[in-house]
């Protein structure tokens, strides 16, 4: 795509689409979705899409997505019309256009043919392989659907079984389901090689504050006994309201306790805020919000 004569702003969408579509191309066959949030059709192709990368992603396939609404530049040089469109794109180069693909067996029959007449080597850098599955995953469970993000780290674990953060994705969506018990088993059973992995570790910090999850009379009592005088009691309706899903509130105690003092019991609110902050992912808008609150208090 030329960058010749552009503004700031095209300039930077055409660098995205360079990283996000052209050089992944250049090894790989990327299916190229455009779509966007208000568009049904596009929400009813997107799990068949992502199943059939899955399934091809060791053949070299991998799929990359548009949203048309924060990327119109790159959809008017491809003369999108409506959506979803899907190309079939191959060394920064359009090959085949599968936009009228909208089944499974359509799909997979479509680049069965295109596989069988491009160079492709499948194997490569696994891990750039399942980079696009991973971010998949990550962007499921961040938006609450915890049922698909399972689905797809389950996808990515039978491609790489060595991939510690696909595991480390597939505890976390397990936890985010409430299958607590599952989860445990599939961190118990892990390779001895991806023992320490920092991706594991953070799906173990989820698990630890899943398993303090309390029933609603429990959380009420202890969100009664969370007084500013009994920080013991607010550290402890902290665990709790995360562990229930109500991570605003664990967040406005823990935050108050550290304004109060935050040198209570060696920082122990602090510790536990970055540990709530590190099982959400630190690159979460919420996380993102409350670290800034966090440094107002501490250096503000």
């Amino acid at each position: 795509m030329a960058s010749m004569g552009l503004n700031l702003e095209e300039q930077k969408a055409v660098d995205r689409f360079r990283k996000a579509v052209v050089e992944p191309s250049m090894n790989a066959l990327v299916i190229l979705d455009f779509w966007a949030e208000w568009c049904g059709p596009c929400k009813a192709l997107t799990p068949v899409l992502e199943k059939v990368a899955a399934d091809y992603a060791d053949k070299g396939v991998v799929l990359a997505k548009v949203n048309v609404d924060e990327e119109g530049f790159i959809a008017g040089q491809f003369q999108v019309r409506s959506i979803p469109t899907v190309y079939a794109i191959f060394q920064g180069q359009p090959v085949a256009d599968l936009t009228s693909a909208r089944s499974e067996s359509q799909l997979k029959g479509a680049l069965d043919q295109l596989l069988a007449k491009l160079p492709i080597t499948p194997g490569g850098e696994s891990a750039q392989d399942i980079a696009p599955l991973l971010a998949m995953g990550e962007e499921a469970l961040a938006s609450g659907d915890g049922e698909r993000a399972a689905s797809i780290f389950s996808q990515i674990v039978e491609i790489e079984p060595g991939s510690a953060a696909a595991y480390g994705g597939l505890i976390r969506a397990m936890v985010a389901i409430g299958e607590i018990d599952q989860a445990e088993a599939v961190l118990a059973a892990l390779p001895a090689e991806l023992a320490g992995d920092p991706e594991l570790a953070r799906a173990g910090a989820a698990l630890d504050l899943a398993r303090n999850k309390p029933e609603d009379d429990v959380l009420a009592a202890l969100q009664a006994a969370a007084t500013p005088d009994n920080p013991d009691g607010q550290l402890a309706y902290a665990e709790a309201a995360f562990a229930a899903g109500y991570r605003d509130g664990a967040a406005e105690v823990l935050l108050a306790m550290i304004g109060a003092d935050r040198e209570w019991n060696d920082g122990a609110a602090k510790a536990r805020l970055l540990q709530m902050f590190e099982v959400v992912g630190l690159e979460d808008p919420w996380v993102a919000a409350q670290r800034r609150r966090l440094s107002l208090i501490l250096f503000g």
